[in-house]
């Protein structure tokens, strides 16, 4: 019998970083995903496909129960050892998955190029808590870490607004209906970015006003969810960016890459990496193509409604 689960991939609009630290995060789910077909094999252990989005096989192996049970201690971090870190943490939550079968057969799907950033881990996590009956925050945690903004886009097919009050993680479905999202294009910036790294980076920058960051991020994301207006929503992203400009002791992506061009960029998630979100009243692409950046996504393309 086939199992077949799926995930909606994710955006981080506001509270990048400082989620970490209890922060109100904006973020939205995406069209883009990933699914997780399991079938019960005759063969022992797991056979694991990862497709991406063009039908390439990106990673495949055959991973033992045994290694699943009682990982190796390995130093080298390879996709094949997160794997089976994140089973291992699954079966310590439910170890009556490798009790009752010879083995799996089990594929993944992206369907987003993998290089995109927009949640391959938290997809899979999610994917693979639906699976097993667990909870993915804890298994998000246990596993790859951070906030767990993903695994509530992964979640939730709108708007939300999330935040961690004493380690758990708060779920507010919200409403982002505005008239001007065919203002809003979302660009990718050709290079993929840890999220392990950037909070490492994070953590090393913060300084000792950390409760004052907060507040201030907490109104700017109220400001950017309620705008009612191109201008307002242009502006509070403004004020988010270049706060945490500050935070971060570097330049901000227009800064940094596109100080000439006419409109507002908002660095998104992990900064330096994966998407930027695009305010602009016209369209964006001949200026973007022009400094090498092709892939150019509107909203209404890129965002779950």
């Amino acid at each position: 019998m086939k199992q077949t689960f799926y995930s909606n991939g994710k955006l981080l609009i506001t509270g990048e970083y400082l989620v970490l630290d209890g922060a109100k995060a904006f973020a939205l789910p995406t069209k883009f995903g990933q699914s997780l077909i399991i079938e019960k094999s005759t063969n022992p252990g797991i056979e694991w496909k990862s497709f991406d989005a063009d039908g390439q096989i990106w990673f495949e192996d055959v991973i033992p129960f045994s290694e699943i049970k009682n990982p190796l201690d390995n130093e080298a971090e390879t996709i094949k050892s997160t794997l089976i870190s994140i089973l291992h943490e699954g079966y310590v939550l439910n170890p009556n998955f490798l009790n009752d079968t010879i083995g799996y057969s089990i594929t993944t799907q992206l369907t987003f190029p993998k290089k995109w950033g927009l949640g391959t881990s938290s997809t899979l996590i999610n994917n693979i808590a639906q699976w097993l009956q667990i909870d993915a925050f804890k298994l998000l945690n246990n596993s790859f870490g951070g906030s767990g903004y993903d695994i509530a886009c992964a979640q939730n097919d709108s708007a939300i607004l999330y935040h961690l009050e004493g380690g758990k993680s708060i779920v507010e479905k919200v409403t982002f209906t505005t008239n001007f999202t065919q203002h809003i294009y979302f660009v990718y910036l050709n290079r993929k970015q840890s999220s392990k790294t950037a909070i490492a980076n994070y953590n090393a920058n913060r300084n000792n006003d950390l409760i004052k960051s907060i507040a201030i991020n907490n109104a700017n994301t109220l400001e950017v969810l309620n705008a009612k207006t191109l201008q307002s929503f242009a502006h509070a992203l403004e004020k988010h960016e270049a706060k945490m400009s500050i935070i971060l002791e570097t330049l901000t992506i227009k800064e940094s890459l596109f100080p000439a061009f006419n409109g507002t960029i908002k660095s998104l998630g992990a900064w330096g990496g994966d998407f930027v979100m695009v305010v602009t009243e016209t369209d964006p692409t001949d200026y973007f193509s022009s400094k090498g950046f092709n892939t150019i996504v509107p909203y209404n393309k890129m965002i779950l409604s």
